[in-house]
């Protein structure tokens, strides 16, 4: 585990335990749609539970707006939004293994609106225009979450959506998220728990002196 945080977004081994599972889209035009899931270190899809109480949070129909997927692994979040009618999705994956199973996936569903960036996630986080996106999905590994990535993730992220646009994370501690989330920049929209899973939904806060 790293001991600082680090642009090397999640490192995973390169060889599966065992052949890939699968998870399927739970709601929108794609629901039911089969998602593959190698079995990688590190790899944990977020729970259907937890899905669907997110776009619940979030709303069903996202129309026209644009969405990242920080740490795709199966593309779970990503493709979610997507089928929910989301304009557009960046889905960033590192390891390049998952970023081919991510590009199969999406010529196989047909989503021209999604795009699969096999590279490292701050890397590509800070080359982001300002104001980039309306909801930002950022889920690495459980292991790192003491490592620093995860409040790294958030700051970079924090110039890509404007005011009110949206975050959502995930931890194995509620007081990680809560660390994470305190300072000027966020605020909680919504948090919950379910099994291991702490989650929440942070908003971001105009900056003081503007207007957004």
């Amino acid at each position: 585990m790293p001991e600082k945080p680090s642009t090397a977004a999640h490192p995973r081994s390169r060889q599966p335990k065992r052949g890939p599972g699968e998870i399927r889209i739970i709601g929108g035009r794609l629901k039911r749609s089969k998602l593959v899931v190698a079995q990688l270190p590190g790899l944990r899809p977020t729970p259907d539970r937890v899905r669907e109480t997110l776009f619940n949070w979030l709303g069903q129909d996202l129309t026209g707006l644009r969405c990242l997927d920080l740490f795709a692994g199966s593309g779970a979040l990503g493709l979610e939004a997507a089928s929910r009618g989301a304009a557009w999705v960046d889905l960033v994956e590192r390891d390049a293994r998952l970023a081919r199973v991510l590009t199969e996936a999406c010529a196989r569903l047909d989503v021209a609106e999604v795009r699969v960036h096999a590279q490292d996630a701050l890397q590509f986080a800070a080359r982001c225009a300002r104001a980039s996106y309306d909801i930002v999905f950022i889920d690495p590994p459980f292991a790192l979450a003491e490592s620093g990535l995860h409040a790294a993730a958030l700051a970079a992220v924090s110039r890509l959506l404007p005011a009110g646009g949206m975050a959502y994370i995930e931890a194995p501690d509620a007081r990680q998220l809560t660390a994470w989330s305190s300072g000027d920049a966020w605020s909680v929209y919504r948090q919950d728990r379910a099994g291991q899973v702490h989650y929440a939904v942070l908003q971001r806060k105009a900056e003081a002196g503007t207007t957004e």
